[in-house]
């Protein structure tokens, strides 16, 4: 069996299963992305989230808070309100923390080429220890101020689904396309290694200073998307 074969197999293999998230589905806002991915041949999902505000309690394992050994004191995937928190702390009895988790998205790739489209990557996320030995170390007031600054990370978290999606709708036809007519092949690449040349060029002649660092290292305007090549065991 060829390695196109054998991706396809598998990829049948995984859609079939269950959906084995607490939820038991996709989320409503990455649907469509998500629909789109799985119908392309190159590509199929594993698993996904659309970004959530959730309040996690650690127990007695002070704030080393995994998903297996915690409660999920609340979880949602829409704009949160200061009430729900509070009764949900009530419930706490170990160590809270209230998180807010971006889009994620875990995406199988045929081959290289393909999983390059969708390199991408995203530090958008928020988390705050509220609790500690059960007892509440911030004021409703911080509550309310960490809400709004969650809800708004919400928000911008949609439109970055959004982008992506737009973004990779256009990069596929784009390959199409190019994959239809050679001459543009050609020369779309004879352009890339113009550039790349050009750019090894200036980067030579050029030294990476401190506040360069900083700025790609706080860069987050991507999305987080995490990628694996078909294996060439499988």
């Amino acid at each position: 069996m060829d390695r196109i074969a054998e991706f396809r197999k598998w990829k049948v293999q995984c859609l079939s299963k269950a959906d084995l998230s607490r939820k038991g589905s996709v989320d409503e806002d990455v649907v469509e992305l998500v629909q789109f991915l799985n119908m392309r041949d190159q590509f199929f999902t594993t698993s996904s989230c659309a970004g959530r505000i959730l309040l996690l309690d650690g127990g007695i394992n002070g704030f080393e808070v995994q998903k297996q050994n915690c409660c999920w004191l609340l979880v949602t995937h829409k704009p949160c309100v200061k009430d729900d928190v509070i009764v949900a702390l009530k419930k706490a009895n170990g160590d809270a923390t209230l998180k807010f988790e971006p889009f994620v998205l875990h995406v199988q790739c045929r081959q290289l080429q393909d999983a390059q489209i969708l390199a991408v990557r995203s530090t958008h996320g928020l988390e705050v220890p509220l609790i500690h030995k059960g007892k509440l170390m911030v004021t409703e007031e911080y509550i309310d101020f960490l809400l709004n600054v969650a809800n708004q990370k919400m928000e911008e978290n949609k439109k970055r689904i959004e982008r992506f999606y737009n973004c990779l709708q256009h990069a596929l036809e784009r390959e199409t396309m190019t994959n239809l007519h050679p001459k543009i092949k050609e020369k779309n690449n004879s352009s890339y290694t113009y550039k790349k040349q050009r750019n090894q060029e200036k980067a030579r002649s050029q030294c990476i200073t401190k506040e360069n660092v900083k700025e790609l290292e706080n860069d987050d305007d991507d999305v987080g998307i995490n990628i694996t090549i078909f294996p060439e065991d499988y």
